[in-house]
């Protein structure tokens, strides 16, 4: 298991952590097209469609892109935690869909009967389950025939020259989201259970100018989130050395894509 899949509960009992990692997205990036609505123009929505979001989280896709999606959809937000699946509903219920409603679930054993989705999206989460291949398994289950599994996902050069940094953490220098399930291991589990996968990564790249930020995402999740006090010193001044070298502004390249499959009709 990778630092950020462990302690799942701690986490993301709410969004405060997750916070923290986003900001340095949210802030920092650099591309045509932010992330949310590249993503939103991927996805084949058709109006009124039955969709289910797993691992929805804070919700914060829906409510940045609400207004560029196809009218009346039928939105399902599910989590493994409660407290995620009540700020995405509350985030969500005055937003312009059909309906909203939420599912406090496993993703690893969704509690939805075969068929009862026209599109599902699984968005960054699948590095949480111990077997991503029987997660989209069981996905597939829920998906009626000609329906749409959309995965999104990083690459083993995702923010490597932030990752660098933790190894003061005992951690390897890599996106260890990556490490658990990456590019080659999404296309790959998708291939084998739908016989088709297309995708995209989005172009985009990072320019960070604020140090802190990059010590706060990297000490939201273990390691980080638990090392002692000599370790963090070292950690600061391993960021400060970083963002001399490069005159304060930290050049880092993004790694970020959605693959997306149909299920035979």
């Amino acid at each position: 298991m990778s630092s950020i899949t462990a302690d799942n509960a701690g986490q993301y009992g709410d969004s405060r952590k997750l916070a923290a990692r986003a900001r340095l997205h949210s802030q920092y990036t650099i591309a045509e097209t932010a992330w949310f609505p590249w993503v939103a123009a991927q996805l084949p929505l058709k109006p009124g469609d039955r969709v289910l979001d797993v691992g929805c989280g804070p919700a914060w896709f829906w409510a940045a892109t609400a207004g560029l999606l196809p009218e009346n959809l039928d939105l399902t937000l599910a989590d493994l935690s409660q407290g995620m699946v009540d700020e995405a509903v509350a985030r969500c219920s005055a937003l312009p869909f059909g309906s909203v409603r939420g599912c406090q679930a496993d993703a690893a054993a969704l509690p939805f009967k075969d068929g009862a989705f026209d599109a599902m999206v699984a968005m960054h989460m699948l590095y949480h389950l111990p077997d991503p291949a029987a997660g989209i398994a069981g996905m597939s289950g829920v998906l009626r025939p000609g329906g749409f599994l959309a995965v999104t996902t990083n690459g083993a050069g995702n923010m490597c020259e932030i990752y660098a940094l933790t190894t003061v953490f005992g951690s390897a220098p890599s996106d260890p989201a990556a490490e658990a399930f990456g590019y080659d291991a999404a296309e790959r589990s998708m291939r084998s259970q739908f016989g088709n996968v297309t995708m995209s990564q989005h172009p985009a790249s990072l320019r960070i100018t604020e140090p802190e930020d990059v010590f706060l995402a990297l000490t939201s999740y273990p390691p980080g989130d638990g090392a002692c006090e000599t370790q963090l010193v070292i950690f600061r001044q391993a960021i400060a050395d970083a963002f001399r070298r490069c005159n304060g502004v930290l050049e880092v390249r993004r790694e970020t894509a959605l693959c997306l499959s149909r299920k035979a009709a």
